[in-house]
């Protein structure tokens, strides 16, 4: 059985409505989704406008809505594996949640908060061999 976990993203801040609700069915501990999660976010540089030179995908994401893309784009490779559910979609029998603001991290294991900060403390949880 696979450890599943749920990303979602948001445009506003804590409290906020979810604007994606990303599942995926297997390798969903922090180790796992939480690592290659943290490695996309280290990649991203957020903004509010960009120009014409600024269109290398993986590099600058225009919001949230645009990071959110950039990041199913990022897991979805082949059939299966990710599938983007209603951001209403709260019980999935999930192991892990990840959920994604701009610039911070909450990630639960659903019922208990096991890490809140940065994106770039987010990468460094996710590498220390202790929490991983």
């Amino acid at each position: 059985m696979g450890t599943r976990s749920l990303t979602f993203v948001y445009e506003g801040n804590v409290g906020s409505e979810p604007i994606m609700n990303m599942y995926r069915q297997y390798d969903g501990y922090v180790s796992g989704h939480g690592r290659e999660l943290a490695e996309f976010l280290a990649s991203i540089k957020l903004v509010n406008g960009f120009g014409l030179d600024d269109h290398e995908l993986g590099q600058i994401a225009n919001g949230m809505g645009c990071l959110s893309a950039q990041l199913i784009v990022f897991f979805k490779k082949s059939v299966g594996g990710f599938y983007i559910h209603p951001v209403t979609s709260t019980d999935c029998h999930q192991d892990y949640e990840y959920h994604v603001y701009q610039n911070r991290v909450i990630v639960k294991d659903p019922c208990e908060v096991i890490f809140d900060g940065s994106w770039e403390e987010f990468y460094d949880f996710c590498y220390d061999e202790e929490t991983a």
